[in-house]
């Protein structure tokens, strides 16, 4: 099994034992600025699903599955796909499970986003004139994959589970050491 479940946030909201990543995690693991991250969260592009900000101080926390939609969505506006397509996409992948996404290929031909999940369907597509370039779901997913572990994970009931190297700094205010400036 290459993705469980359980393990990427997929059991849904409210589940002590789901691990995610905040918002700022999130923005390195995929790639883009908080400002994007924040305005997709607020226009519903893509929401994350472990745990929605309520106000100030609180902290989105964003599952795989959000992560590997993120990417993908990152994906399609850095080819230049309209932002109202994107929105059409994301629908589409958000009615899959983390194993159903690794098998899926997004086709594009700038104005249609084309869902493919077999061989025969991508060569349908392109047989028919169709899609310039392709997004594998499953790419996405595998360099999510090798890069999330250098970044802090969270439970849904807020115990931070694996630690990131701290800075010197963030070591000293843990210690409750001032520095000298």
């Amino acid at each position: 099994m290459l993705f469980a479940d359980e393990l990427f946030g997929d059991t849904g909201p409210g589940t002590g034992d789901v691990l995610g990543y905040r918002g700022p995690a999130a923005c390195q693991i995929v790639g883009i600025t908080y400002r994007q991250l924040d305005y997709w969260a607020r226009t519903k592009l893509v929401v994350p699903s472990i745990r929605t900000a309520t106000g100030s101080g609180s902290q989105r926390l964003y599952s795989f599955k959000d992560l590997a939609v993120l990417k993908v969505v990152k994906n399609l506006l850095d080819t230049g796909v309209s932002l109202n397509n994107i929105r059409v996409a994301v629908e589409q992948l958000r009615r899959h499970g983390v194993r159903d996404l690794a098998r899926i290929t997004l086709f594009s031909d700038g104005v249609t986003v084309y869902e493919c999940t077999s061989p025969e369907e991508v060569v349908d597509l392109l047989q028919g004139g169709q899609g310039v370039f392709g997004i594998a779901v499953g790419g996405a997913m595998r360099e999510i994959s090798g890069s999330i572990s250098r970044f802090p994970a969270e439970r849904a009931d807020a115990a931070v589970v694996e630690h990131a190297p701290e800075d010197e700094l963030a070591s000293r205010r843990a210690r409750g050491t001032r520095t000298a400036g």
